[in-house]
């Protein structure tokens, strides 16, 4: 049975459930609405087909603005038939790698979602970690996960500790949940 609740704090990062409920944006926009606000810019960076996607651009509405940046060009169609079909005008897609966020001016962004992306890129993480810390604004926030560690995924607990020292952790889970908040250092 799939568990419809994630723990507190923790967004849906099951690809399954993820597939099943890919149509009902309620769930994921209940994931992300403690986090967006109405007008604000917001990114999120391996969005895949859109699944978070388009519940941030519900929750900044149409004064706010959703990049979605993903590396499969195919994914990215995908999501932007999704968004011409539900109406959503305020998304920008992008067919782009997360190490190269050039189309987005420094400190303009004032969420950064990067849910499972870290965990699934085998080199250049470094790289995509500075770009989201250039692309934030000062007050902004991010929301990093790893989908999986070791062996399934490419960040093992020492680099985890290592990228968050780059931030100001406002809040997280153990290395097993795999999440943290964090906004810039001053």
């Amino acid at each position: 049975m799939v568990e419809e609740k994630p723990p507190k704090n923790q967004i849906d990062n099951n690809n399954l459930v993820k597939r099943f409920l890919n149509r009902d944006r309620s769930i994921p926009q209940k994931h992300v609405e403690p986090y967006v606000k109405n007008g604000q810019v917001v990114v999120d960076i391996g969005c895949g087909s859109g699944y978070y996607t388009l519940a941030l651009a519900e929750c900044v509405g149409p004064e706010g603005k959703v990049y979605a940046v993903d590396l499969n060009e195919k994914a990215i169609r995908t999501l932007e038939k999704d968004a011409d079909r539900f109406g959503y005008h305020n998304i920008e897609a992008h067919a782009s790698s997360a190490t190269d966020l050039s189309f987005i001016r420094d400190r303009s962004i004032d969420f950064v979602l990067a849910n499972g992306l870290l965990c699934v890129m085998a080199g250049n993480r470094q790289s995509a970690v500075n770009e989201i810390k250039r692309i934030m604004k000062l007050d902004g926030k991010a929301y990093l996960s790893l989908g999986s560690p070791p062996p399934l995924g490419h960040v093992n607990r020492v680099e985890w500790e290592k990228i968050l020292e780059g931030f100001r952790v406002e809040r997280r889970g153990g290395f097993l949940q795999k999440w943290a908040l964090v906004s810039p250092k001053p």
